[in-house]
């Protein structure tokens, strides 16, 4: 996959703080998000967004990446934000498949999707209008 933090066309981004629902994995399994099929490990975070789209975190990525809604206590089922930290986003040009998570799974990723990459490697899609209400551009000071 391409390092999004050297293209031409990436552009650093933050998530907004818009509160998540998060419910814990008993079991491992498949999570069905917008691009495609993704599995996921007993502990893991499975995240409901506002649009109903559902994507798996790995358990210890999730906790370095996301805090409770007080009075929510971490660990427990409910809501959750996105701590603040800037990532590289691409605009998607054509229709390509891109691996991510712990098993590579790919998903399917179309021209106007974002590609966001969290850190070297790992990567995650966007469907437009969803990247448009939930990112926000960095701006320089």
């Amino acid at each position: 996959m391409i390092d999004l933090a050297s293209h031409p066309h990436a552009i650093r981004v933050l998530k907004r703080p818009i509160p998540v629902n998060v419910d814990f994995a008993d079991k491992e399994g498949v999570c069905k998000t917008l691009e495609g099929s993704v599995r996921y490990q007993a502990g893991d975070a499975i995240l409901t967004g506002n649009h109903g789209d559902t994507w798996p975190v790995e358990r210890d990525k999730f906790f370095s990446a996301y805090r409770p809604v007080p009075p929510l206590e971490m660990g427990n089922s409910g809501h959750y934000t996105k701590k603040p930290a800037s990532v590289f986003a691409l605009q998607a040009s054509e229709a390509i498949e891109i691996a991510v998570g712990e098993q590579n799974d790919l998903l399917q990723v179309q021209p106007g999707d974002w590609i966001i990459e969290y850190s070297p490697g790992d990567y995650g899609v966007v469907k437009a209008e969803i990247f448009y209400e939930t990112y926000e551009p960095v701006t320089e000071k």
